[in-house]
This record gives structure tokens, C-alpha cells and sequence, in this order.
């Protein structure tokens, strides 16, 4: 095969030592790469690029379409986004993939009971809580806005659907709190629904997330393919580094339309920099979902193997293994490995895919920003707002004074506070903050404007300090608002 062009950026703190095994063991596998290093970490954020990246690191990187990075460290405080999550979330890597399985030579809990893990999360990457909205409305509230879109969750579920398809997997699960956060998570399972209905050779199913926590420590075995939002996957799936041996073994692909990154999820362990002793396994694994993606499965499944065999073997750098047995540095580790290419292990070889490849190079260069989501517009209809205020007061306190402000046609309907109703019913035994939302809707569900909607607030804020407004409309006449707690 021709060489392939990627990026490289080895990162801070142990990235330059273990991308260094790494790269050892391609090129002693005689996997056809060709590596443009580029700059990028926290270095060159304190340098003054407040992405972490030099201009022309972006440039590479979007010219190659493959970027293999090592563990990066984002400055504390200064107000600077992580630099790992600017990234994946500037090249629309929508689907984060991580796939943990159990290794022979990494002893757990699971091992020592005979109980095999492989287990595939794939996590929505680029949106949830992970778009970092956030705002003070008052002194002592902040608000975080979570943004689950449909098109966004589309590409995530087929991503998961296709993954299963082409690696063999039966089961794909949609872990999701749709019985709290109807409309977000509740989009999420609903679109997951849909896209499974295009793949009926493949078991689907649901489980609400909090019960996925406990049934991955009790029976991890019963799950194989598990997608999730941001925030839900992000903790998942190091809940399940945990089951096979930890952070230093779970490899992570970021996998966009047009770029892709693949990187270890572990830290920077500046404790351990400089000393020859890190684990590479983590970022070797993620180095093979990138062989595979770009089509190398015979060099990938070669190196697997080595790797399978060496820590079968008993080798082990000083973070697991039998303590009993010398530990190995990073250079040792690597060498190792080299000298058990062509080996296959006595069991648990490389799974090979049913795909001859996952990924066509080079990436189709695209001159302008791309729109996703339906280009046909759902039946609208604005029906009231609901407005956040500050105040010190009891609800009933502020309410006639709100009510002054009401116009003919429109209507008080409740006034929350943390989600729960305080007003027009509610419990005296419900604490409240200093903001509260009010929600004002339409006599007899009829459509308003949003010039009347605004002059609304706009009144009010005569009288009250209104942080924040959002209006409520219905979609294809369903509401695209949710209820309060007891209203």
C-alpha cells in the first residue's frame, strides 16, 4: 500500500516517550506512514496560542485528515478550554470510541473470576455539557446550557450501528436519564430508535444510565456496544478502564466526517516524566484503531498479536503485572514487543474485522463550513416564554406584582424554582434560591408573537432584575418545553 501522510503531535509530560515506543514498533512492523510532527500542547499554549496549536499544526492537521496525538495537559485556571477538547471538538470529531477489553497478563477482578470483558463505548463527542455554555444569573446560581441536537445524535447512533456491523458486535445498547431530562436525552433515545430501525440484523436496547453503572460492575459481560451522551460517556467509559486494569490500557479513537484523532485518555503523569517507565499499551491500542481506520488490518492484527503475546508472556512495565517478576521501562517494553512479531497468543488474538477498511484517504478537501440537521422545517408555534428573574422574595410575594405586567391574552401559569413549582401550589418545605423562572403562556393555546413576548420581559424588568428569557414553542404541535417539578 501507498504511504499514508498523519500528523503527529507527542504531547506533554510521558507523550513524547511512550509515542516514541510507539512509532518504534510501526516502523519495525513496516507499516507504511509517514509522520508530520507539528506543534502542539501546553507549551505552546504558554507560548501564546490560545488553542494549544500552532497555526500551522491546523493546517497539517486538516490537511492529513488523521491526527495521532499523545496525552496533552491543559493549563489550570486562566480561563483556557482544554486543549484535548478544543480539538475534537474544532474538527467535529462527532463520535468518540473506546474499547475495553480484557488482556491476559493484566490481572483484575473480572480475570481472576473467568469472566471475559469486551466492552465498546461510544460516546457523543462534541456536544452535551461539553459545549461549555455557561453563566452566572445570579450571586448564587450558575447555569450550564446542555445542547443535544438530532443530527448530532444521528451520527452517533449510525457511527455505532456501523461499527457493530462491520466488527461483528450483536448487541448495541443507548444508555440515556430520558425519565428526567425528557427532551435532551429524550431526543437521544428517540433518534437512537430511529437509526436502529435501519439495521433490524442487530439487537438494540435501553438502559437508564445509573442502572448501567451498577450492571457494569455486577455483569459487565451482557454489554458489548454501549453509545452515549457526552458527559454520561465520558464517566462510563472510565468506569469501565476500571474493569480490565485501568486508564493504561484503554485506547481512544475520535472519529470525525473528514478528521480523526487518535489518542490514550490517560493523564500527562508528570511524576513520571523523563524516567523510561511509562505504559505505552494505551496509546499502542489507539494506534491500531488507526491502523485499522486507515485501512492497515493486516499490520494492525501483527501488532496486536505481539502485543497480546508479550503481556500473555508475563512483561509488564511497573504499573501491573506480577510483582514478583522485574518490571520493564518503556524502551524495554516496546523492544519486546518487536521481538514478538509474526507471534500470536495462546488466546484472545486480534479480532479481525469483517471490513477490508474503515477509512478512504485522503480526505476531500471542503471550502466552507458545513449545516447538518433536516432541511425541511417542522410546523411551529410560539405559544408564551418563560422568564428567569431574580429575587429575594417568597413567589407569592412577586407574583401580584408580575401580574401587573400580564396583558390581556396571555396568562401566569406557574413560577419554579430549582425545577420545582412554588407557585401557584407547592410545599413550604421546598428551599429556594434567588432565581426563579416564570413561565407565561397564551390564553387558549394561541400564537404569539415575539415582539409581544419580549415587550412581556421587557415590562417586567421594570419591577424585577430578569437574568435570563427563553421561549416556548410547540414542534408539529408537541411541545418543545418541559413541565416543572409538581406542576
Amino acid at each position: 500500500m501507498n504511504p499514508v501522510k498523519i500528523s503527529v503531535a507527542k504531547g506533554d509530560g510521558i507523550g513524547p516517550e511512550i509515542m516514541d515506543a510507539v512509532i518504534r514498533i510501526f516502523d519495525a512492523a513496516g507499516v507504511p506512514l509517514n509522520y508530520e510532527y507539528i506543534d502542539m500542547g501546553k507549551k505552546f499554549y504558554d507560548a501564546g496560542f490560545s488553542t494549544g496549536m500552532t497555526p500551522e499544526a491546523k493546517i497539517s492537521v486538516e490537511t492529513n485528515g488523521v491526527l495521532f496525538k499523545g496525552p496533552m495537559e491543559t493549563p489550570k485556571g486562566k480561563g483556557v478550554k482544554s486543549i484535548n477538547v478544543t480539538a475534537r471538538k474544532t474538527w467535529s470529531t462527532f463520535a468518540n470510541r473506546r474499547h475495553f477489553r480484557s488482556l491476559n497478563g493484566v490481572e483484575t477482578v473480572f480475570s481472576k473470576a473467568g469472566i471475559p470483558i469486551d466492552i465498546t463505548i461510544v460516546r457523543e463527542n462534541i456536544e452535551g455539557t461539553y459545549g461549555g455554555v455557561e453563566h452566572m444569573l445570579t450571586q448564587d446560581v450558575a447555569l450550564c446550557r446542555r445542547f443535544i441536537t438530532r443530527p448530532g445524535s444521528i451520527q452517533v447512533h449510525r457511527f455505532a450501528f456501523e461499527m457493530a456491523k462491520r466488527e461483528g458486535f450483536s448487541k448495541v445498547t443507548c444508555a440515556h436519564k430520558a425519565n428526567i431530562m425528557k427532551l435532551t436525552d429524550g431526543l437521544f433515545l428517540e433518534t437512537f430508535y430511529e437509526v436502529a430501525k435501519e439495521y433490524p440484523e442487530i439487537e438494540a436496547n435501553d438502559v437508564i444510565v445509573d442502572d448501567l453503572a451498577m450492571k457494569l460492575v455486577a455483569k459487565p459481560q451482557q454489554f458489548e456496544v454501549v453509545v452515549l451522551t457526552n458527559l454520561q460517556g465520558d464517566i462510563m467509559s472510565d468506569l469501565c478502564a476500571g474493569l480490565v486494569g485501568g486508564l493504561g490500557f484503554a485506547p481512544s479513537a475520535n472519529i470525525g466526517e473528514h478528521i480523526s484523532i487518535f489518542e490514550a485518555v490517560h493523564g500527562t503523569a508528570p511524576d513520571i516524566t523523563g524516567k523510561n517507565i511509562a505504559n505505552p499499551t494505551a496509546l499502542l491500542l489507539s494506534g491500531l484503531m488507526m491502523l485499522r481506520y486507515l485501512g492497515f488490518m493486516d499490520h494492525a492484527n501483527t501488532i496486536e498479536n505481539a502485543l497480546l503475546f508479550t503481556l500473555e508472556s508475563g512483561s509488564h512495565t511497573g504499573d501491573f503485572g506480577d510483582r514478583n517478576t522485574p518490571s520493564l521501562n518503556t524502551t524495554e517494553f516496546s523492544t519486546t514487543i518487536i521481538a514478538n512479531l509474526g507471534k500470536v497468543p495462546a488466546s484472545g488474538a486480534a479480532r479481525h474485522s469483517r471490513s477490508s477498511a474503515e477509512f478512504v484517504h485522503p480526505v476531500a478537501p471542503i471550502q466552507q463550513k458545513v449545516m447538518v440537521g433536516k432541511e425541511t422545517l417542522d410546523e411551529t408555534k410560539l405559544v408564551g416564554l418563560d422568564v428567569f428573574y431574580e429575587s429575594r422574595n417568597n413567589a407569592a410575594t412577586d407574583a401580584p406584582t408580575i401580574q401587573k405586567h400580564i396583558p390581556e391574552g396571555f396568562k401566569m401559569v406557574m413560577i419554579s424554582n430549582r425545577g420545582t413549582q412554588v407557585w401557584p401550589t407547592g410545599s413550604v418545605f421546598t428551599e429556594c434560591v434567588d432565581q426563579f423562572r416564570l413561565r407565561i403562556e397564551t390564553v387558549d393555546g394561541k400564537e404569539a408573537t415575539q415582539g409581544e413576548l419580549f415587550a412581556i420581559a421587557n415590562s417586567i424588568s421594570k419591577d424585577l432584575f430578569v437574568s435570563s428569557v427563553e421561549l416556548l414553542r410547540y414542534f408539529n404541535g408537541k411541545p418543545g418545553y418541559s413541565l416543572a417539578q409538581g406542576q
